[in-house]
């Protein structure tokens, strides 16, 4: 028809500005991330970006994570900021074992050596507690409550089993460790959503796979008809919030599925699951980092976890194609490193 000829040239430009827009956006936003992670960051987080976004080495990373093992062979020294001190806290080691998954490096001796702290430390049913007992006195967040005889904990259980099980790692305490957490998640009926997270964590390794697919199709649906996730963040005021958190804290589906080919990928259709990442990406602060979900309950502790939460963010927004470009405006590393 008279006119197309003008009309396709014309809807062909705007497309091409459209994904110019597109790229310079997350372009920008790492370029941001990046300077907020020069002016705020731990050395541990300035390593991990520098290697997932600019081209770094892993053996930086790993000399800084060094830098938290204490000589009972657990991680300590406020690896995750909610536990202050000392002292190793299962929690640390869910955390540094999610830090050498990033790197390829969750085998060996090192392993090894760990898994005997993990068979130390565990309770009379195999399994770990969130935190350790006789805290020391070190502070910790109110929602991590110290315990003389803590009991197991799926919280950092999961994490640490299914990690563990991803990297094809064998150890005797794995064996009832795992069926500890196949119980949790079979089993119960109501759930915290961070719970629920770890419960992810752990299907997404653990060997049994059409076990793993039966079990997070069900507790999918219990996400949904608990309504432990906002599935619209523009109507996000009828969902209650995360149990004893802050008054409005919530999860969203890229904190269940934080990469596509987990299991918690098919809780969700692609408008929720993409209308939640719009959302995340939409949450960077002007100083280029990201929030933190959970309540402040320290100054240090808020300080130290808002460059974790802009890791993370940056990590699920580039493994489902949100964030392309590349950061290194401050540095000559050569282009990022291949998400894991």
């Amino acid at each position: 028809m008279p006119g197309d000829e003008a009309s396709a040239p014309a809807a062909t430009t705007a497309t091409s500005l459209t994904a110019v827009t597109s790229v310079t956006a997350a372009t920008s936003a790492l370029a941001g991330a990046e300077q907020f992670i020069w002016l705020t960051a731990r050395v541990l987080e300035q390593r991990r970006f520098a290697f997932h976004f600019l081209g770094g080495e892993a053996d930086p990373v790993d000399t800084a994570l060094g830098a938290y093992l204490g000589g009972d062979g657990g991680y300590g020294h406020a690896l995750d900021p909610d536990l202050r001190g000392p002292l190793s806290h299962p929690l640390h080691t869910a955390h540094a074992l999610r830090v050498l998954d990033g790197l390829g490096r969750c085998a060996g001796q090192r392993i090894e050596r760990l898994c005997a702290h993990l068979t130390r430390v565990s309770t009379a049913d195999g399994a770990l507690p969130a935190t350790a007992p006789a805290s020391g006195g070190y502070p910790a967040a109110p929602y991590h409550p110290l315990h003389d005889d803590p009991p197991g904990d799926l919280l950092a259980t999961g994490p640490v089993v299914g990690i563990l099980h991803r990297n094809r790692v064998w150890h005797a305490w794995l064996f009832r460790a795992t069926d500890f957490c196949w119980d949790r998640v079979e089993n119960l009926r109501h759930w915290h959503p961070y719970e629920v997270r770890s419960a992810v964590a752990f299907l997404d390794g653990v060997p049994d796979r059409s076990r793993a697919a039966a079990a997070a199709d069900r507790l999918g649906r219990l996400v949904r008809e608990q309504r432990l996730v906002v599935l619209d963040p523009a109507r996000q005021d009828g969902n209650p919030p995360v149990p004893a958190r802050a008054p409005d804290e919530h999860l969203y589906p890229y904190d269940f599925a934080h990469r596509p080919e987990s299991l918690a990928r098919s809780w969700f259709t692609d408008a929720e699951l993409y209308g939640s990442l719009r959302f995340l990406a939409g949450r960077q602060q002007p100083d280029g980092g990201w929030p933190v979900q959970r309540g402040a309950w320290a100054p240090g502790s808020s300080l130290e976890r808002r460059p974790i939460a802009t890791l993370e963010a940056l990590l699920t927004l580039r493994a489902y194609g949100r964030l392309s470009g590349a950061a290194g405006g401050m540095s000559s590393l050569p282009a990022p490193a291949a998400p894991r």
